[in-house]
């Protein structure tokens, strides 16, 4: 009730302004799905997502709606609110709603713009509240594998001569939690923990090509009465460089990550700098993640997109040696008209944990789907989308993963995608 009031506050103080300076955005998702075994698809049954592929396995509804405003421009200085609502839900009931948990509501976004408030850095932005901070993503995992986001303060786009620099603080807390010998969890609150957050994009090396580099430093805080629990949790970082290169007939870019303590198990897990505070003694850990991935037209009819992540964890938990997740995931796509396309996705991945003790621990799938598009245009990007699919998945190491018995299983349906 008080986040929709909220809501409906925020809402109308935007909508008492002149409405046409609202800037209004959103991403959406939603479809219908079946299983050839019998039973509806929903939120929750796509097997591997962010290492095999999501078209043709996301079942859920997930919906983001923006509102922004210019609040005030004058002698050069701007402030611009931006704000976010989220509703997600696993797509099961006709009237879902937060009575029954069958759907969550949150706020995403709302954060203060600042501009021109610096006389030397003119292009400077000043921000403070909460947001999704500069996220770098994979697109057909639904991956995000630079995301410092949450509450903070920062300075983006201090021009240099060459390129840009941006600096932030931001908050991001897990919930630290234990429990006794007979499985009774006691909550301890949140584990705070805070990042500084440095980042220089714009460097060009030569022609067609841009690169950008950041350091990411993940502070522990915790409280008198959690420090006991917390002495394997040591500040952590993550370092990341990337290349991209554009050509006449694509692009492509080229990720290294190096992470450490808590943050070293982003690299087997597709995260984008979350702080392990689960797999116990961190204090050690070390992280290695390669990513490649672009786009190839190699027709005027014919695209080709592809993500390879290749990722390596050690000392990242109790007894745990290492670990290693190798993932690939095509997506060639037939251009019928500007309108219509035709979509084939194939993904495969393996994924090894080695014990301390050498036993080894192995998971692996295969996908592939089979889609046809309603579209808007014929860039890979190009929103809104309906799609028809069918989907094959298999687990490559267990036998009954799906309805208890089988390996591997057929799903079908329709879904909608959509941002603007």
């Amino acid at each position: 009730m008080k986040k929709t009031i909220l809501s409906v506050a925020i809402l109308g103080s935007l909508l008492s302004a002149q409405a046409f300076a609202l800037d209004f955005s959103g991403y959406v998702r939603s479809g219908l799905g079946a299983s050839a075994d019998g039973g509806g698809t929903q939120g929750g049954d796509e097997f591997n997502k962010t290492k095999l592929g999501r078209l043709g396995n996301e079942f859920d509804t997930y919906s983001e709606i923006g509102l922004g405003q210019e609040l005030f421009n004058q002698d050069g200085r701007s402030m611009y609110f931006d704000s976010m609502f989220e509703m997600s839900s696993s797509g099961n009931l006709e009237s879902e709603g937060t009575s029954n948990d069958s759907a969550n509501f949150g706020i995403k976004q709302a954060n203060i713009q600042a501009k021109g408030y610096i006389t030397a850095l003119p292009d400077a932005v000043v921000w403070a509240g909460k947001r999704f901070y500069q996220r770098h993503d994979l697109h057909i995992i639904d991956t995000k594998y630079w995301n410092i986001s949450g509450y903070g303060v920062g300075i983006e786009n201090m021009k240099l001569k060459t390129g840009a620099i941006s600096a932030a603080v931001i908050r991001a807390d897990n919930a630290l939690s234990t429990w006794d010998d007979e499985g009774n969890e006691t909550s301890f609150g949140d584990l705070n923990t805070y990042y500084l957050d440095l980042r220089y994009a714009g460097f060009s090396p030569w022609e067609g090509a841009w690169t950008e580099f950041g350091l990411d430093y993940a502070m522990v805080n915790p409280t008198d009465d959690q420090e006991a629990l917390t002495e394997d949790f040591k500040n952590g970082l993550m370092l990341t460089a990337e290349l991209s290169q554009s050509f006449a007939i694509g692009w492509n870019k080229t990720a290294l990550q190096f992470m450490d303590k808590g943050l070293a198990q982003n690299a087997i897990s597709q995260g984008g700098g979350w702080y392990d505070i689960w797999s116990g003694d961190v204090s050690d850990a070390k992280g290695y993640r390669l990513i490649n991935t672009g786009e190839v037209k190699f027709a005027d009819n014919f695209i080709f997109h592809h993500v390879l992540t290749y990722g390596r964890a050690e000392d990242h938990g109790d007894w745990l040696d290492s670990e290693e997740l190798l993932s690939f995931v095509a997506r060639p796509t037939y251009l019928w008209s500007e309108f219509n396309k035709t979509m084939l996705e194939l993904g495969y991945f393996s994924q090894e944990k080695t014990w301390d003790g050498g036993s080894v621990e192995k998971s692996g799938g295969t996908k592939v789907t089979l889609a046809h598009a309603l579209a808007t245009g014929e860039s890979f990007y190009a929103r809104p989308e309906i799609r028809f699919f069918v989907t094959y998945v298999k687990d490559n190491e267990q036998d009954n993963t799906f309805n208890g018995d089988s390996n591997d299983t057929i799903n079908y349906g329709v879904q909608v995608e959509a941002w603007w």
